[in-house]
């Protein structure tokens, strides 16, 4: 039996492809709020898959309040755009710029959880929270994610 051969155009092609939404959380210092990933040596912003019905700033919103608790009246957001990001993934972004009132992170709490490999136990997605600047994005993300905030203005 032959195999078929299927080309997709660009287009097409990016019609299959997962896009993650996110927001970069800025405060007045020029620092980005950042999660570290339960598990891992990374931290990250707060994003996650878009589901099906979802816009992409309705999903960066609620992956923003599953793994960190935060809520943000809708005319804060501002739209930043969409990236290349991985080859199976796109990236949506939006940034917020945090108020003054969110200098601690004391009170932040991821309620995402995945089932722990080794346990299976309910595991929360993030585990600690953080304000990082340029350097320290370059230290404590992954090498693609570090990539695009780098090349993004926060303030």
């Amino acid at each position: 039996m032959k195999g078929k051969i299927i080309v997709m155009t660009s287009n097409e092609a990016e019609l299959d492809l997962a896009t993650s939404c996110g927001t970069i959380v800025g405060n007045r210092d020029g620092k980005i709020l950042l999660a570290h990933v339960t598990g891992t040596r990374y931290w990250d912003i707060p994003k996650g898959v878009q589901e099906y019905d979802e816009s992409p700033f309705d999903a960066a919103k609620r992956e923003l309040y599953e793994e960190t608790g935060l809520v943000f009246d809708d005319e804060l957001f501002q739209e930043v755009g969409d990236f290349d990001y991985l080859t199976d993934k796109r990236l949506h972004l939006f940034l917020v710029r945090a108020p003054e009132s969110l200098l601690s992170l004391s009170h932040l709490a991821c309620t995402s959880y995945f089932s722990h490999k080794v346990t299976g136990l309910p595991t929360a997605e993030m585990d600690d929270f953080r304000w990082a600047s340029r350097s320290d994005v370059v230290r404590l993300c992954t090498p693609e994610m570090a990539s695009r905030l780098l090349s993004l203005s926060w303030k």
